[in-house]
């Protein structure tokens, strides 16, 4: 079958490969793949990202952001059928670790994941754990369906510590997640948004997605941005996105008294935080690491389903799965959003 694989230890060295068709074992299922997206784990791997390097044997087919219909069912798995339309969460659990057991699957001791533990959906068909497949409703096109993964991400950023409902909120840097982060906020009910992002693309598509103000960091000033927007006071709620340390800074100094920082990015290396400044203020600060299982999924898949949110224009560039690279390297170029591999090209 057609799959694509880091073929080397080193940067790029992904490529499209004859793999053999994979046979489930009795707690899998075997998914013929419609749609996959590339995300920013499957960049670093492509850019041999050092926090990667350790995690992956080689080769491996990647992706974990997928979607497909169930062609063979393992022995001992429940719940689902040869023909059911579904899409893959990416945290394998163990189920009986301290955190597992305390209902935090997603922070697992023993995490795995497609595309890094176990080869991933970027391919024809790939066998997957039963844990990690959920059905999804027929009205979700493939591209949406694919997307499902990340865009509970954004779920989990909105809904967590004290909501975005009838807060000020900062994004701070607008790939997809972010993005997609917008549009949760503003129809959980967030009160304004900021979007900040370099890219002018990426700032557009922020104010079609809901952002009451949009900044662009190169060229301006988030904090007096954020400030301006909020009476001289600063946002109840900041998420950082962008993943440098300006950045991070940028949406702390961008926070009102008493409010939430919410960090799905960080930089690369280690960076000293003014900790009395915080104290100070009353920040609270919260690692937003993937979907609580299952509540950010379920949510996220009601407002797709319900048109509350809509992700269509996130799908950008749709590629045959055999152009994958392709994809890879517009991302790397700053001409993509969210690339969708795609089998029925």
């Amino acid at each position: 079958m057609l799959a694509v694989a880091k073929l080397k230890q080193a940067k790029a060295c992904v490529g499209v490969i004859d793999a053999p068709t994979p046979e489930p074992n009795q707690d899998e299922v075997l998914i013929e793949i419609a749609a996959a997206g590339i995300c920013g784990t499957d960049m670093a791997i492509f850019n041999w990202a050092p926090r990667m390097q350790s995690r992956i044997e080689i080769p491996r087919i990647l992706g974990h952001e997928a979607t497909g219909t169930i062609k063979k069912v393992g022995k001992a798995v429940a719940g689902l059928e040869v023909g059911d339309r579904v899409s893959l969460e990416s945290h394998i659990f163990c189920g009986y670790c301290h955190y597992c057991r305390r209902g935090d699957a997603h922070l697992c001791e023993h995490l795995g994941y497609p595309g890094i533990s176990i080869d991933g959906g970027f391919a024809e068909t790939v066998a997957v754990p039963s844990q990690i497949v959920r059905k999804i409703p027929k009205t979700l096109d493939d591209n949406t369906a694919a997307m499902i993964e990340p865009f509970g991400i954004a779920v989990h950023a909105c809904m967590s510590q004290r909501g975005t409902a009838g807060k000020t909120v900062l994004v701070n840097g607008c790939g997809p997640i972010g993005l997609m982060t917008v549009a949760v906020a503003k129809v959980l009910g967030a009160r304004k948004i900021l979007a900040a992002d370099p890219n002018p693309l990426r700032l557009a598509l922020a104010k079609d997605f809901g952002a009451d103000e949009i900044v662009d960091p190169s060229a301006n000033d988030v904090p007096s941005a954020a400030k301006a927007m909020t009476g001289g006071y600063g946002v109840e709620v900041g998420i950082e996105y962008s993943g440098v340390a300006e950045g991070l800074d940028a949406v702390i100094a961008s926070l009102e008294r008493m409010a939430d920082l919410r960090l799905v990015a960080g930089p690369a290396e280690a960076h000293k935080l003014d900790i009395n400044t915080l104290l100070r203020t009353g920040t609270s600060i919260y690692g937003v690491h993937g979907r609580r299982l299952w509540q950010d999924w379920d949510l996220g898949v009601s407002l797709l389903e319900e048109r509350k949110v809509d992700l269509t224009a996130l799908a950008n560039p749709v590629l045959p799965m055999s152009d994958a690279v392709d994809g890879f390297e517009a991302i790397n170029q700053g001409n993509a959003l969210k690339p969708i591999l795609v089998n029925n090209l």
